[in-house]
C-alpha cells in the first residue's frame, strides 16, 4: 500500500479512492436524509431553511476538504474548479431527483419563498466570486479581500432568508401537487430524542468529510500522473464526487415526501460551496486564489450562475409536467452540464 502522504499515488490506487469515496458518500447522505427531515421537524426551522443551513454545512464538508487539501498543496486550480463544477454537477441533482418525483414537476411541488431567495443568494455569491477575478488583485496578509465581502453577503443573505421566513410578502399558490412543509409524523426518527439526531447527524457528516481528504489528495495524483488539467479533474471528477452528497441526499427526500428539503438541499449546498473558496483563499499562501483562475474554471462558473438562473426560472414558472416526465428546466439543466463536461473533455482535457 503506497505511503499516503507522499504523492503522486499510483493511478490504480488514486481510481480505487474515488470509488470508495463515492460509496461512502452515498451511503451517508441516505442516513443524513432522514436525519435531517426529522431535525428540521423537531427545530421547527422547516426544512428549507435548516437545508440551507445544516445540509448545506454537512454535505459540504467533504468539498470544503478537498479546497482547502489542494490549496494548501499549491494546486488553486484544482481547488477552484473543484468549488464551482461542484456547483453546477449538484444543480443538475434537482433534475435527477425531479425523475424520481412520480406526479407533477419537482420545483412545481416544491416551490417556497425560503428556496427561491436561496436562489436568489446563490447567484450573488457566485457573481461576487466572479468579479474577484476580474479586480485588482489586492491581498491582506495573504487574502482576497472578497473573501471577507462573500461572508458579509452570506449572513446578511441569511438574515434576510429567516426574516422572510417569519413575515412572507410572497408565497407560491397552493395546487393538488404542492407539497407543504409540515411535520412528518410517520418519520420514526421524530420519536428520537434531539441529542441522539444530532449526535447522529455530525457522525455521518464527519465520515462524508473524511471522503474529501482522501479525494482531493487521488485528485492530485491524477492530475500529475494522467497530464489531465487541473480544470477537468477538478470541475468533472472532483465536482461529480462533490456533489454526491447533495444529489443522493435530494433522491432520499424525493423519496421520502420532503420536496422542499430536496431542492434546498442542493442550493444549501451551492451556497456553502461558494463560502469554501473563502477557505480555499485562506489556505492558498501565495496571493489571491480568485485570480489563479484560467478559462476551464471561468467556463464552470458562469455554468453554474447561469443553471442556477434555469432553476430559479423553473421554481417560478413551476411548470407541472414537462418533457420525459422533467420540466423544461430540468432537460435544460442536464443539458448544460453535458455541454460544460464535453467542452472541458476536449478542449481542456
Amino acid at each position: 500500500m503506497p505511503d499516503l502522504t507522499a504523492q503522486p499515488w499510483p493511478l490504480s490506487w488514486s481510481v480505487v479512492v474515488f470509488l470508495l469515496a463515492g460509496v461512502a458518500t452515498v451511503a451517508g447522505s441516505v442516513r443524513l436524509a432522514g436525519l435531517g427531515d426529522a431535525l428540521a421537524d423537531r427545530t421547527g426551522w422547516g426544512e428549507a431553511l435548516f437545508g440551507v443551513l445544516f445540509f448545506g454545512l454537512v454535505t459540504g464538508l467533504s468539498g470544503i476538504i478537498m479546497t482547502v487539501v489542494a490549496a494548501g498543496s499549491d494546486q488553486p486550480g484544482l481547488a477552484y474548479s473543484n468549488v464551482v463544477g461542484g456547483i453546477a454537477a449538484q444543480t443538475t441533482a434537482v433534475a435527477v431527483a425531479d425523475a424520481f418525483h412520480r406526479r407533477a414537476n419537482l420545483e412545481h411541488a416544491a416551490a417556497s419563498l425560503s428556496n427561491l431567495l436561496s436562489g436568489c443568494l446563490l447567484v450573488a455569491l457566485l457573481a461576487l466570486a466572479l468579479l474577484a477575478s476580474y479586480v485588482p488583485e489586492t491581498t491582506v496578509v495573504g487574502v482576497d479581500p472578497m473573501s471577507a465581502v462573500l461572508v458579509g453577503a452570506y449572513v446578511g443573505g441569511l438574515v434576510l432568508i429567516r426574516r422572510a421566513g417569519a413575515q412572507p410578502m410572497w408565497q407560491a399558490i397552493a395546487t393538488a401537487e404542492t407539497r407543504p412543509d409540515v411535520p412528518h409524523d410517520d418519520n420514526p426518527l421524530n420519536r428520537r430524542p434531539p441529542a441522539w439526531l444530532w449526535g447522529r447527524f455530525a457522525a455521518v457528516g464527519l465520515l462524508v468529510a473524511g471522503g474529501g481528504w482522501l479525494v482531493a489528495l487521488a485528485a492530485e495524483s491524477l492530475v500529475e500522473v494522467t497530464g489531465l488539467t487541473a480544470g477537468f479533474v477538478g470541475g468533472v471528477l472532483m465536482g461529480v464526487v462533490n456533489a454526491l452528497p447533495e444529489t443522493v441526499t435530494a433522491i432520499a427526500a424525493v423519496r421520502r415526501g420532503a420536496v422542499t428539503l430536496a431542492v434546498a438541499a442542493v442550493l444549501g449546498g451551492n451556497i456553502l460551496d461558494v463560502l469554501t473558496l473563502v477557505a480555499g483563499d485562506l489556505a492558498y499562501r501565495r496571493g489571491s486564489l480568485y485570480h489563479t483562475v484560467g478559462d476551464a474554471e471561468l467556463l464552470a462558473t458562469t455554468t453554474s450562475l447561469f443553471m442556477t438562473a434555469t432553476l430559479l426560472g423553473g421554481l417560478l414558472i413551476r411548470q407541472t409536467c414537462g418533457w420525459g416526465r422533467l420540466g423544461f428546466e430540468g432537460v435544460l439543466l442536464l443539458a448544460t452540464y453535458a455541454a460544460m463536461t464535453v467542452v472541458l473533455a476536449v478542449g481542456h482535457g
